[in-house]
Protein backbone atom coordinates (compact mmCIF):
# COMPACT_ATOMS: atom_id res chain seq x y z
CA UNK A 1 0.00 0.00 0.00
CA UNK A 2 1.30 3.44 -0.92
CA UNK A 3 2.12 5.68 2.01
CA UNK A 4 -0.27 8.61 2.52
CA UNK A 5 1.28 12.06 2.96
CA UNK A 6 -0.56 15.18 4.10
CA UNK A 7 0.74 18.31 2.38
CA UNK A 8 -0.39 21.51 4.07
CA UNK A 9 -0.52 24.48 1.71
CA UNK A 10 -0.85 22.03 -1.15
CA UNK A 11 -2.44 24.55 -3.52
CA UNK A 12 0.51 26.90 -3.18
CA UNK A 13 3.55 27.34 -5.36
CA UNK A 14 5.95 25.00 -3.57
CA UNK A 15 3.22 22.71 -2.27
CA UNK A 16 1.77 21.94 -5.70
CA UNK A 17 5.17 21.13 -7.20
CA UNK A 18 6.01 18.92 -4.23
CA UNK A 19 2.75 17.01 -4.58
CA UNK A 20 3.70 16.23 -8.18
CA UNK A 21 7.12 14.99 -7.09
CA UNK A 22 5.70 12.87 -4.26
CA UNK A 23 3.18 11.20 -6.57
CA UNK A 24 5.83 10.55 -9.20
CA UNK A 25 7.87 8.83 -6.51
CA UNK A 26 5.15 6.49 -5.31
CA UNK A 27 3.33 8.37 -2.55
CA UNK A 28 -0.37 9.09 -2.15
CA UNK A 29 -1.18 12.66 -1.18
CA UNK A 30 -3.96 14.70 0.41
CA UNK A 31 -3.84 18.47 0.80
CA UNK A 32 -4.96 21.03 3.37
CA UNK A 33 -5.26 24.57 2.05
CA UNK A 34 -7.87 27.24 2.75
CA UNK A 35 -6.82 29.09 -0.44
CA UNK A 36 -6.33 32.37 1.41
CA UNK A 37 -3.05 32.77 -0.51
CA UNK A 38 -3.50 30.21 -3.27
CA UNK A 39 -5.89 28.95 -5.91
CA UNK A 40 -7.62 25.58 -6.40
CA UNK A 41 -6.44 25.86 -10.00
CA UNK A 42 -2.98 24.67 -8.97
CA UNK A 43 -4.36 21.30 -7.92
CA UNK A 44 -6.14 21.12 -11.26
CA UNK A 45 -2.73 21.53 -12.84
CA UNK A 46 -1.35 18.78 -10.59
CA UNK A 47 -4.14 16.47 -11.76
CA UNK A 48 -3.32 17.15 -15.41
CA UNK A 49 0.37 16.37 -14.82
CA UNK A 50 -0.06 13.26 -12.66
CA UNK A 51 -3.48 11.92 -13.60
CA UNK A 52 -4.34 11.95 -9.89
CA UNK A 53 -7.12 14.06 -8.37
CA UNK A 54 -5.94 15.46 -5.07
CA UNK A 55 -8.41 15.72 -2.21
CA UNK A 56 -8.06 19.12 -0.56
CA UNK A 57 -9.39 19.99 2.88
CA UNK A 58 -10.28 23.66 2.78
CA UNK A 59 -9.63 24.34 6.44
CA UNK A 60 -7.89 26.96 8.52
CA UNK A 61 -4.97 25.23 10.20
CA UNK A 62 -5.00 27.94 12.88
CA UNK A 63 -8.23 26.25 14.04
CA UNK A 64 -7.22 23.16 16.00
CA UNK A 65 -10.54 21.34 15.68
CA UNK A 66 -10.53 21.73 11.89
CA UNK A 67 -6.93 20.57 11.74
CA UNK A 68 -7.55 17.59 13.99
CA UNK A 69 -10.52 16.50 11.88
CA UNK A 70 -8.21 15.86 8.92
CA UNK A 71 -6.11 13.43 10.95
CA UNK A 72 -9.19 11.82 12.48
CA UNK A 73 -10.65 11.16 9.03
CA UNK A 74 -7.37 9.87 7.60
CA UNK A 75 -6.00 7.36 10.08
CA UNK A 76 -3.39 6.17 7.58
CA UNK A 77 -1.47 9.48 7.34
CA UNK A 78 2.16 8.37 7.35
CA UNK A 79 3.87 11.73 7.15
CA UNK A 80 3.26 15.48 6.91
CA UNK A 81 4.98 18.09 4.75
CA UNK A 82 4.10 21.47 6.23
CA UNK A 83 4.16 24.47 3.89
CA UNK A 84 1.12 26.43 5.06
CA UNK A 85 2.40 29.88 6.08
CA UNK A 86 2.44 33.49 4.97
CA UNK A 87 5.77 34.29 3.36
CA UNK A 88 6.00 37.88 2.09
CA UNK A 89 8.92 39.58 3.82
CA UNK A 90 7.66 43.12 3.19
CA UNK A 91 4.16 42.34 4.41
CA UNK A 92 5.56 40.73 7.54
CA UNK A 93 7.38 43.97 8.38
CA UNK A 94 4.10 45.87 8.03
CA UNK A 95 1.91 43.25 9.77
CA UNK A 96 4.07 41.26 12.21
CA UNK A 97 1.20 40.06 14.41
CA UNK A 98 -0.54 38.56 11.38
CA UNK A 99 2.57 36.49 10.68
CA UNK A 100 3.09 35.39 14.29
CA UNK A 101 -0.54 34.31 14.61
CA UNK A 102 -0.81 32.51 11.28
CA UNK A 103 2.57 30.86 10.91
CA UNK A 104 3.10 29.75 14.48
CA UNK A 105 -0.48 28.78 15.39
CA UNK A 106 -0.86 26.59 12.33
CA UNK A 107 2.48 24.87 13.00
CA UNK A 108 1.59 24.25 16.63
CA UNK A 109 -1.75 22.68 15.69
CA UNK A 110 -0.11 20.37 13.16
CA UNK A 111 2.53 19.35 15.72
CA UNK A 112 -0.16 18.58 18.30
CA UNK A 113 -1.81 16.27 15.79
CA UNK A 114 1.49 14.56 14.97
CA UNK A 115 1.79 13.57 18.61
CA UNK A 116 -1.84 12.63 19.18
CA UNK A 117 -2.16 10.50 16.06
CA UNK A 118 1.38 9.13 16.20
CA UNK A 119 2.42 10.43 12.80
CA UNK A 120 6.16 10.08 13.04
CA UNK A 121 7.50 11.64 9.82
CA UNK A 122 7.52 15.42 9.46
CA UNK A 123 9.12 17.78 6.94
CA UNK A 124 9.02 21.49 7.74
CA UNK A 125 9.25 24.31 5.23
CA UNK A 126 11.93 26.49 6.76
CA UNK A 127 13.98 29.23 5.15
CA UNK A 128 17.45 30.68 4.77
CA UNK A 129 16.03 33.71 6.57
CA UNK A 130 16.81 31.84 9.82
CA UNK A 131 20.45 32.92 9.31
CA UNK A 132 19.63 36.65 9.30
CA UNK A 133 22.47 38.69 7.78
CA UNK A 134 25.32 36.16 8.06
CA UNK A 135 28.91 37.20 8.67
CA UNK A 136 30.22 34.73 6.11
CA UNK A 137 28.81 33.13 2.95
CA UNK A 138 28.04 30.56 1.77
CA UNK A 139 26.14 29.50 4.88
CA UNK A 140 26.28 25.97 6.24
CA UNK A 141 23.75 24.40 8.57
CA UNK A 142 26.13 25.24 11.40
CA UNK A 143 26.30 28.96 10.55
CA UNK A 144 25.26 30.92 13.68
CA UNK A 145 21.78 32.37 13.42
CA UNK A 146 21.77 36.15 13.62
CA UNK A 147 18.73 38.28 14.47
CA UNK A 148 16.06 37.72 11.84
CA UNK A 149 15.83 40.57 9.35
CA UNK A 150 12.01 40.34 9.24
CA UNK A 151 9.09 38.99 11.27
CA UNK A 152 8.69 36.31 8.59
CA UNK A 153 12.25 35.14 9.24
CA UNK A 154 11.57 35.24 12.97
CA UNK A 155 8.59 32.88 12.55
CA UNK A 156 10.92 30.42 10.80
CA UNK A 157 13.48 30.67 13.59
CA UNK A 158 10.76 30.15 16.19
CA UNK A 159 9.23 27.32 14.15
CA UNK A 160 12.54 25.49 14.13
CA UNK A 161 12.87 25.97 17.88
CA UNK A 162 9.39 24.50 18.38
CA UNK A 163 10.27 21.45 16.29
CA UNK A 164 13.59 20.96 18.07
CA UNK A 165 11.76 21.04 21.42
CA UNK A 166 9.23 18.47 20.18
CA UNK A 167 12.06 16.25 18.92
CA UNK A 168 13.77 16.42 22.31
CA UNK A 169 10.59 15.44 24.13
CA UNK A 170 9.28 12.87 21.64
CA UNK A 171 11.95 10.61 20.17
CA UNK A 172 9.43 8.79 17.97
CA UNK A 173 8.82 11.78 15.68
CA UNK A 174 11.44 12.24 12.98
CA UNK A 175 11.62 15.80 11.63
CA UNK A 176 13.51 17.39 8.79
CA UNK A 177 13.73 21.17 8.46
CA UNK A 178 14.52 22.25 4.90
CA UNK A 179 16.01 25.73 4.75
CA UNK A 180 15.05 27.01 1.32
CA UNK A 181 16.85 29.73 -0.45
CA UNK A 182 14.90 31.43 -3.31
CA UNK A 183 12.59 29.12 -5.27
CA UNK A 184 11.85 30.25 -8.81
CA UNK A 185 10.75 28.93 -12.18
CA UNK A 186 7.89 26.63 -13.11
CA UNK A 187 7.17 22.98 -13.86
CA UNK A 188 8.37 21.92 -17.34
CA UNK A 189 4.77 21.15 -18.33
CA UNK A 190 3.89 24.84 -17.76
CA UNK A 191 0.74 23.63 -15.98
CA UNK A 192 1.78 24.93 -12.55
CA UNK A 193 4.01 27.81 -11.50
CA UNK A 194 4.28 30.83 -9.23
CA UNK A 195 1.09 32.89 -9.06
CA UNK A 196 1.30 35.67 -6.46
CA UNK A 197 -1.67 37.47 -4.98
CA UNK A 198 -1.61 41.18 -5.72
CA UNK A 199 1.83 42.64 -6.36
CA UNK A 200 4.52 39.93 -6.31
CA UNK A 201 7.25 40.02 -3.66
CA UNK A 202 9.72 37.54 -5.14
CA UNK A 203 12.20 38.51 -7.84
CA UNK A 204 11.29 36.03 -10.60
CA UNK A 205 7.57 36.91 -10.86
CA UNK A 206 8.42 40.62 -10.61
CA UNK A 207 10.72 40.15 -13.60
CA UNK A 208 8.20 38.18 -15.67
CA UNK A 209 5.24 40.42 -14.81
CA UNK A 210 7.28 43.45 -15.81
CA UNK A 211 8.29 41.77 -19.05
CA UNK A 212 4.72 40.92 -19.98
CA UNK A 213 3.31 44.31 -18.96
CA UNK A 214 1.36 43.45 -15.79
CA UNK A 215 3.79 45.71 -13.92
CA UNK A 216 4.98 48.99 -15.38
CA UNK A 217 8.50 48.61 -14.05
CA UNK A 218 10.84 46.55 -11.92
CA UNK A 219 12.28 48.34 -8.91
CA UNK A 220 15.74 47.22 -7.80
CA UNK A 221 15.65 47.84 -4.05
CA UNK A 222 19.06 49.43 -3.53
CA UNK A 223 22.28 49.52 -5.54
CA UNK A 224 24.53 50.62 -2.68
CA UNK A 225 24.93 47.35 -0.79
CA UNK A 226 28.47 46.04 -0.08
CA UNK A 227 28.25 43.55 -2.96
CA UNK A 228 30.11 43.45 -6.31
CA UNK A 229 27.40 45.34 -8.22
CA UNK A 230 25.62 47.00 -5.28
CA UNK A 231 22.45 44.90 -5.44
CA UNK A 232 21.34 42.14 -3.05
CA UNK A 233 22.65 38.64 -3.66
CA UNK A 234 20.37 35.62 -3.55
CA UNK A 235 20.51 31.90 -4.26
CA UNK A 236 17.89 31.02 -6.89
CA UNK A 237 16.83 27.37 -6.82
CA UNK A 238 14.50 25.85 -9.42
CA UNK A 239 11.14 24.92 -7.95
CA UNK A 240 11.36 21.31 -9.19
CA UNK A 241 14.75 20.84 -7.54
CA UNK A 242 13.30 22.21 -4.32
CA UNK A 243 10.21 19.98 -4.57
CA UNK A 244 12.33 16.86 -5.01
CA UNK A 245 14.23 17.64 -1.81
CA UNK A 246 11.03 17.05 0.16
CA UNK A 247 10.58 13.60 -1.33
CA UNK A 248 14.19 12.72 -0.55
CA UNK A 249 13.82 14.07 2.98
CA UNK A 250 10.77 11.88 3.56
CA UNK A 251 12.54 8.86 2.13
CA UNK A 252 15.50 9.55 4.41
CA UNK A 253 13.53 9.46 7.65
CA UNK A 254 11.06 6.76 6.58
CA UNK A 255 14.00 4.47 5.74
CA UNK A 256 15.61 5.27 9.12
CA UNK A 257 18.73 6.75 7.57
CA UNK A 258 18.65 9.78 9.86
CA UNK A 259 21.40 10.16 12.46
CA UNK A 260 19.00 11.79 14.91
CA UNK A 261 15.32 12.69 14.96
CA UNK A 262 15.67 16.39 14.04
CA UNK A 263 17.73 17.38 11.03
CA UNK A 264 18.25 20.62 9.07
CA UNK A 265 19.38 20.97 5.47
CA UNK A 266 20.14 23.89 3.19
CA UNK A 267 18.34 23.58 -0.13
CA UNK A 268 19.90 26.04 -2.54
CA UNK A 269 21.88 26.05 -5.75
CA UNK A 270 25.08 27.01 -3.97
CA UNK A 271 25.60 30.03 -6.22
CA UNK A 272 25.02 33.66 -5.33
CA UNK A 273 23.17 35.66 -7.99
CA UNK A 274 22.73 39.42 -7.72
CA UNK A 275 19.52 41.16 -8.73
CA UNK A 276 21.31 42.72 -11.71
CA UNK A 277 22.67 39.31 -12.76
CA UNK A 278 19.16 37.83 -12.62
CA UNK A 279 17.84 40.65 -14.80
CA UNK A 280 20.63 40.06 -17.31
CA UNK A 281 19.99 36.30 -17.38
CA UNK A 282 16.31 36.86 -18.09
CA UNK A 283 17.00 39.32 -20.90
CA UNK A 284 19.58 37.05 -22.51
CA UNK A 285 17.38 33.94 -22.36
CA UNK A 286 14.15 35.54 -23.55
CA UNK A 287 15.28 38.44 -25.71
CA UNK A 288 12.96 40.70 -23.72
CA UNK A 289 14.34 43.95 -22.31
CA UNK A 290 13.15 44.90 -18.84
CA UNK A 291 12.08 48.36 -17.74
CA UNK A 292 13.73 48.76 -14.36
CA UNK A 293 14.88 51.55 -12.07
CA UNK A 294 16.84 51.85 -8.85
CA UNK A 295 14.81 52.40 -5.70
CA UNK A 296 15.50 52.66 -1.99
CA UNK A 297 16.48 49.69 0.08
CA UNK A 298 13.52 47.56 1.22
CA UNK A 299 13.10 46.94 4.97
CA UNK A 300 13.66 43.28 5.90
CA UNK A 301 15.93 42.40 2.97
CA UNK A 302 19.06 40.41 3.73
CA UNK A 303 22.13 41.84 1.98
CA UNK A 304 23.67 38.65 0.61
CA UNK A 305 23.14 34.94 1.19
CA UNK A 306 23.65 31.69 -0.66
CA UNK A 307 23.93 28.06 0.34
CA UNK A 308 26.56 25.53 1.09
CA UNK A 309 24.45 22.50 0.09
CA UNK A 310 27.05 19.79 0.73
CA UNK A 311 25.13 18.23 3.62
CA UNK A 312 22.00 17.70 1.50
CA UNK A 313 24.14 16.24 -1.29
CA UNK A 314 25.89 13.76 1.01
CA UNK A 315 23.03 12.70 3.29
CA UNK A 316 19.91 13.07 1.13
CA UNK A 317 21.47 12.34 -2.24
CA UNK A 318 20.04 15.64 -3.47
CA UNK A 319 21.59 17.87 -6.11
CA UNK A 320 20.15 20.69 -8.24
CA UNK A 321 19.59 19.71 -11.86
CA UNK A 322 18.24 22.97 -13.26
CA UNK A 323 20.28 26.07 -14.10
CA UNK A 324 19.59 29.80 -13.80
CA UNK A 325 18.79 29.78 -17.52
CA UNK A 326 16.22 27.02 -16.92
CA UNK A 327 14.68 29.07 -14.14
CA UNK A 328 14.26 32.17 -16.29
CA UNK A 329 13.03 30.27 -19.34
CA UNK A 330 10.43 28.25 -17.45
CA UNK A 331 9.24 31.29 -15.46
CA UNK A 332 8.74 33.21 -18.70
CA UNK A 333 6.85 30.33 -20.36
CA UNK A 334 4.58 30.15 -17.31
CA UNK A 335 3.95 33.90 -17.39
CA UNK A 336 3.00 33.68 -21.06
CA UNK A 337 0.74 30.71 -20.32
CA UNK A 338 -1.25 32.58 -17.67
CA UNK A 339 -1.52 35.89 -19.52
CA UNK A 340 -5.14 35.21 -20.47
CA UNK A 341 -6.30 34.32 -16.97
CA UNK A 342 -8.84 33.46 -15.69
CA UNK A 343 -9.76 31.40 -18.74
CA UNK A 344 -8.17 28.14 -17.57
CA UNK A 345 -7.55 28.47 -13.83
CA UNK A 346 -10.01 29.22 -11.04
CA UNK A 347 -8.68 32.54 -9.80
CA UNK A 348 -11.75 33.79 -8.01
CA UNK A 349 -9.69 34.05 -4.82
CA UNK A 350 -7.13 36.24 -6.53
CA UNK A 351 -6.93 39.97 -7.01
CA UNK A 352 -4.50 40.28 -9.88
CA UNK A 353 -3.84 43.81 -11.14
Amino acid sequence: MKKLILVTGGSGYIGSHTIVDLIENGYEVISADNNSRSTPGMLEGVEKITGKKIKNYKVDLCNFDETRAIFEENEMIYGVVHFAAYKAVGESVEKPMLYFQNNLSSLMNVMRCLEEFQVNNFVFSSSCTVYGNPDHIPVTEETPKKNAASPYGLTKQMGEQMIESMAHANKNINSVMLRYFNPAGAHPSTLIGELPIDKPQNLAPVITQTAIGKLNELVVFGNDYPTPDGSCIRDLIHICDLAHAHTLALNHIIENKNKNNCLAYNIGSGTGISVFQAIKAFEENTGVKLNYRIGNRRPGDVIAIYADNEKARLELGWAPKYTLNDIMTSAWKWEQYIKDLPTHLDLRAFRLN
